[in-house]
């Protein structure tokens, strides 16, 4: 597969499933991911406290990629006062009315506060290139706009991770697959899903370019997402890892 070669030659999704040498296993891993949870707990509680940083987690990926799942199983143990979700859908007539970040800017986390991007404003690089509803030049200028917008959020006290949810497409038709023959999942099907699944070359070629043109200064965390298991480890522990890297405090009084 191209696109995995090229991350891998890109250094980013480098010992996939390993830990220190050696392979994870689904059990341990699971075992893992409650720790981590708990770690998580604790660490959130600090974030709220200390009122000093704020974290915005960025969830992209392609159709069925788990994202949904991603959120549900790894933000399970938070405190829901101080972490929010919003899911960014096709852009509504009264947002199209305004510039592309005007819907994003008031969802960015204030303070203390963990914000999830499910799905994100690069949402307005893919789908105007591949179905190609923008110009090139208004897309090229989308990219220095986005790089703008974060590196305002870094300047803020903002940290931003930025996770790409990567599943075969081989995965992906099976879980596609199971949304039309599970009834607990039949809700989740969208008919554009089937729709966009022979685009998938081109969405990858735009991935390609978003991580080489936004990843620098704030760097892509490629998830290998066809374990869900391992997909939760990977994003619990490196939310985890981040966290812990500010060396946070209580406050005193």
């Amino acid at each position: 597969m191209v696109f995995l070669d090229k991350l891998i030659n890109m250094g980013i999704l480098n010992n996939a499933l390993t830990k220190e040498g050696k392979k994870i296993d689904k059990k341990h891993a699971e075992k893992e991911t409650i720790k981590l949870k708990e770690a998580l707990y604790e660490l959130q509680n600090l974030l709220f406290a200390g009122h000093k940083h704020s974290l915005l987690i960025i969830l992209q990926g392609s159709d069925a990629s788990g994202k949904d799942g991603t959120v549900r199983h790894v933000f399970s143990s938070m405190n829901p006062m101080g972490v929010n979700v919003k899911a960014f859908k096709a852009p509504t007539e009264e947002e199209m009315d305004h510039d592309f970040l005007w819907r994003v800017h008031p969802h960015v986390p204030a303070k203390g506060m963990i914000q999830i991007f499910n799905r994100s404003h690069y949402e307005d690089i893919l789908v105007p290139t591949v179905h190609k509803t923008l110009s090139k030049e208004r897309i090229e200028r989308r990219y220095e706009f986005i790089n703008g917008f974060e590196n305002n959020l870094l300047e803020n006290g903002t940290i931003v991770l930025k996770f790409f949810l990567h599943v075969s497409q081989k995965e992906q038709t099976e879980r596609i697959k199971e949304r039309l023959t599970i009834a607990d999942k039949n809700w989740k099907y969208d008919p554009a899903d089937k729709r966009e699944a022979p685009n998938w070359d081109k969405y990858e070629k735009v991935y390609e370019k978003i991580f080489e043109r936004c990843g620098p200064k704030i760097p892509w965390i490629i998830v290998p997402a066809d374990h869900k298991w391992y997909r939760n480890y990977f994003v619990a522990k490196t939310i985890v890892d981040t966290l812990k890297s500010l060396k946070m405090e209580y406050p005193s009084r």
